[in-house]
């Protein structure tokens, strides 16, 4: 039997259960990336960004969401969150868009090894114009991403590359030629099981 498609309204119900792990603030920088979901045929849409090639980026050319690290000025995550994703793809969440839920906060990998980086994702329904237009010195493309096609078994996939001399696997998201592993399948995977 199919599953019922989902609504954004049906998302932000089970997320205001969901009690998230939080990590004490300290001595770990922070980022804020936004999970920006909008009704379409079908159900729920998500931007992805696919990030441009950068020396000394540790995620350059990876698939991702919007969002980056705090800067002094942003007074919270959300701020953070918003503002990142304004830069990168153009989406004004705070004139379209509003917080529905906060996931886990997540310590940042790079480079095969635990950054002092933790990063906040905030689930974002958004209401405006759905045009992106990708800020390119940051993001090579920017698209919308039904949620339900990482429900299909043909999404489910292995990232392989090698580090230091070692073949490595990761688990993946296959979509439509892309790879989508690392720190965003790791967050798309707890948000499909939030929502399970």
């Amino acid at each position: 039997m199919d599953r019922p498609v989902l609504t954004v309204a049906a998302i932000e119900a089970r997320l205001a259960a969901y009690r998230r792990f939080e990590v004490e603030p300290g001595s770990f920088a922070r980022a804020g990336v936004a999970i920006v979901l909008r009704d379409a045929p079908g159900g729920p849409a998500f931007v992805v960004i696919h990030r441009a090639h950068r020396s000394g980026d540790p995620w350059s050319g990876h698939m991702a969401l919007p969002g980056g690290r705090q800067h002094p000025e942003d007074p919270d995550l959300v701020t953070t969150a918003s503002r990142e994703t304004h830069e990168e793809v153009g989406l004004d969440l705070t004139c379209g868009g509003r917080v529905i839920g906060t996931l886990d906060d997540l310590r940042a990998i790079g480079g095969g090894r635990r950054l002092d980086l933790v990063i906040t994702p905030f689930v974002f329904a958004f209401s405006g114009p759905v045009d992106l237009t990708p800020d390119h010195a940051e993001v090579q493309s920017a698209f919308w991403v039904p949620l339900a096609s990482l429900r299909r078994p043909d999404a489910r996939g292995t990232y392989r590359h090698q580090y230091a001399g070692y073949d490595l696997e990761h688990p993946a998201f296959l979509y439509e030629g892309y790879t989508i592993w690392g720190l965003t399948h790791r967050i798309l995977m707890r948000l499909l099981e939030i929502l399970a």
